[in-house]
């Protein structure tokens, strides 16, 4: 059968249990509003890397197709709109305002790509829900429906918003990189011009701690003591896990796995490590704010799910400078943590 079956070329269509309904009928509008918001809401789906949140935005997708199945058969009680799918749309737009300070000012589309599709599935969600109420005044919609579609405009909103901050704390962390890249160039340079100069290199590292300088980042030698000393440690304990140490800039330096550690521990361990520089503190410490209601309630959804909000992550420092960072998993949450927090006192002999 061909797709196109010329039975609208007079301006009239089907609905599920009429004939001839006119193009101009306020149920057709709606119906073409919200299957016009489905495919805008593709388009953001498309481009989330989130499945959590992929999964959310195919649910709102399920729900406007039964909003749709109630226009187009009226009197059909299975299409009656479930009261849950509210609640939960409403538990998800407060779960998101809970992840970040929101900025009472109007605001401007186009903050960046993602955020701006968000933002034009939220206008075509409030068109949808004004036809959908042109439709209840002449033959009555699902109240259920007409509940969701009142806030699902809020709902994008808030998603629109919350991608704006996500997209604002990269752009801030980029900054903070490419200012550690200047100064680790300004400091190469320095070593370039300096280095022909000096005697030896004790007599580098005795002029550079008078300075106050130190080292502003960990090198592959530095990381493979420390992870033998963590893993000596791990051994006592009786643990088996992946050791990650990352530079400053998230980078890593140097991953080992210990015998019988856990397949998915290596990639947790990075993680670990990296969050630890992103946010400068022990993931432990994370764990306690991302709690609901929390500063950084959401965070494990930032960065394309790369932060961890469980212990076995802390920072390194020489002095007052985070050089890197460090990642343990093998154990529960507190073991890692115990081990990881062993290994940050440990950095401290090494670097003598």
């Amino acid at each position: 059968m061909n797709i196109y079956t010329k039975t609208g070329d007079n301006g009239s269509t089907n609905l599920m249990k009429l004939q001839n309904v006119s193009k101009t009928d306020d149920r057709i509008q709606c119906l073409g509003t919200i299957d016009e918001l489905t495919s805008q809401i593709g388009a953001v789906k498309a481009s989330e890397t989130d499945g959590d949140a992929r999964k959310e935005l195919e649910r709102i997708q399920r729900n406007l197709m039964k909003i749709m199945a109630a226009i187009a058969d009226q009197f059909n009680k299975e299409h009656k709109f479930p009261e849950n799918e509210v609640n939960r749309l409403e538990e998800e737009i407060d779960r998101l305002e809970a992840g970040f300070e929101r900025k009472k000012e109007f605001v401007l589309p186009g903050s960046n790509p993602k955020s701006a599709q968000i933002d034009i599935a939220r206008t075509i969600a409030r068109r949808a829900e004004r036809t959908l109420i042109m439709v209840d005044k002449k033959f009555n919609a699902d109240p259920g429906a007409k509940k969701y579609m009142n806030r699902l405009a809020d709902y994008f909103y808030m998603l629109a918003r919350y991608n704006d901050y996500l997209a604002e704390q990269g752009n801030r962390y980029k900054d903070n990189t490419d200012k550690i890249n200047a100064e680790k160039a300004g400091l190469a340079n320095l070593h370039k011009e300096v280095a022909p100069r000096m005697v030896n290199e004790d007599l580098v590292n005795a002029v550079v701690k008078k300075l106050g300088l130190g080292r502003n980042r960990i090198d592959l030698d530095t990381a493979k003591k420390l992870i033998e000393k963590v893993e000596e440690h791990a051994a006592v304990m009786g643990l088996s896990a992946v050791i990650a140490v990352c530079g400053p800039d998230g980078n890593m330096v140097a991953v080992h796995v210990m015998d019988n550690a856990f397949l998915a521990s290596f990639d947790i361990a990075m993680k670990k490590a990296y969050t630890s520089v992103a946010v400068k503190m022990t993931t432990q410490k994370l764990g306690e704010l991302a709690q609901p209601g929390g500063t950084f309630y959401g965070i494990d959804k930032a960065d394309n799910g790369r932060m961890i909000i469980f212990g076995g992550g802390v920072p390194l420092y020489d002095g007052d400078t985070i050089i890197g960072g460090l990642g343990i998993s093998g154990g529960v949450s507190e073991v890692d943590a115990e081990l990881a927090e062993f290994g940050a006192s440990a950095l401290a002999e090494i670097l003598g």
